[in-house]
């Protein structure tokens, strides 16, 4: 299971995106609960993360095109770097007192920005450094190391915004993100098409012939626009008001880092074991999402929201291994990052709309019958995806 991590260059890459996740866990919690301390406003929290996803949506498709011409390494370095910078700015701005939602808003931007730079590089990347027979397995590995890094970051937040302030633990991210420069900047795999003249609209076309042209792909991505959409909405946003409000906002941070304790168990499971449709598999159990929102609407107990959330790990991995397995045995590798990209940003083009209305919606239905139409619309859009033929029918390698 841990052979890919005999290979150097997938080594690397794996520590630089296990940093990376790590300092991406901490990041939401503190800038959270930082500005719930600055306006005590929901609202106010949903404008500030949205602006992050806005950012990151609509330049995901320039993140993929650079990652298909450039050397990943470099994107990831640089990306990691300028990630510290707005993490140590942010920082700057909440333990000095001058942090307003303008600024945060701004900040955010740029956060998002640079993320937009670094996905599709990074999980591009990941079959260039072994050898075509690991590819499952270090999908597998790779995401059990990231899991492993959201649940000590989501913890860790959880515990630095409840004993210190949440400005120091944005300064800690910082510090994470420049390590991760360190080790993408030792990334010297070999390269797709790097000398390749590089046209925009057309390597955008390109990338959508081969995107559109695969039913099971597009249908995934348009269920997860839906599923991710709720799930943030409910869990970023009303998660932390609830955690204020209820159990304290240590416990939230060891309630999100048990859905990561439950991705690290799936990634065992998945490396070990996958069923032959395993993307029908993976996206059907993806529907117990809704259940740790169910529990946030009318359950806020910590021990049910820990295993609900634990499960949720579980079944998330299940889909994740798969979805990643399923692109790259069937995508063009000099057309992978693009692919990438579109996934990215159809599936998290709804982010922004779920977190900046969620407050609202809230404020007028009320939060327990606003997380329950959330955990719905998770169910009826994971029960579609179980009835597209294409899903059902696509195997793995």
């Amino acid at each position: 299971m841990l052979a890919p991590l005999r290979e150097p260059m997938f080594r690397r890459l794996a520590l630089g995106r296990v940093t990376t996740y790590l300092g991406n866990a901490v990041a939401p919690v503190a800038l959270a609960f930082a500005v719930l301390d600055l306006t005590g406003s929901v609202v106010a929290l949903g404008l500030v993360v949205g602006a992050r996803s806005v950012a990151n949506v609509a330049l995901l498709l320039v993140g993929g095109i650079l990652a298909d011409r450039l050397p990943r390494g470099v994107i990831l370095s640089g990306a990691s770097l300028a990630a510290a910078a707005s993490q140590a700015a942010t920082a700057l701005a909440v333990l000095l007192g001058f942090a307003s939602v303008p600024l945060l808003v701004v900040l955010s931007v740029v956060n998002g920005a640079v993320s937009a730079a670094s996905l599709p590089a990074a999980s591009a990347l990941t079959p260039q450094t072994v050898p075509p027979t690991m590819i499952r397995q270090a999908n597998a590995v790779a995401r059990m190391g990231t899991n492993t890094a959201l649940i000590v970051g989501s913890s860790l937040g959880g515990m630095l915004t409840a004993m210190t302030r949440p400005g120091w633990a944005m300064a800690a991210t910082a510090v994470v993100f420049a390590l991760a420069a360190h080790w993408y900047a030792r990334v010297h795999a070999p390269e797709i098409d790097i000398d390749a003249p590089t046209r925009p609209l057309a390597d955008l076309r390109e990338g959508w012939t081969e995107f559109s042209s695969r039913t099971w792909l597009w249908s995934i991505v348009v269920v997860f626009m839906v599923v991710n959409a709720a799930v943030v909405g409910g869990t970023q946003v009303l998660g932390p008001s609830i955690a204020d409000g209820s159990f304290g906002r240590m416990a939230w941070g060891f309630i999100l880092g048990a859905q990561t304790v439950g991705g690290l168990v799936g990634g065992v499971l998945a490396s070990r074991w996958q069923p032959r449709r395993a993307l029908w598999f993976g996206t059907v159990a993806v529907s117990v999402e809704a259940v740790p929102l169910l529990l946030l609407a009318h359950v806020p107990v910590v021990v049910p929201l820990l295993v609900a959330n634990f499960v949720g790990g579980v079944a998330i991995e299940q889909f994740a291994v798969a979805w990643d397995v399923s692109l790259q045995e069937n995508v063009p590798a000099d057309k992978l990052a693009r692919v990438y990209s579109y996934d990215a940003v159809g599936s998290f083009a709804a982010i922004p709309i779920g977190e900046i209305a969620t407050g609202p919606v809230a404020g007028v239905f009320g939060t327990a019958a606003t997380l329950t139409g959330l955990a719905v619309l998770v169910a009826v859009a994971t029960g579609v995806a179980a009835l597209v033929p294409s899903i059902r029918g696509l195997t793995r390698g």
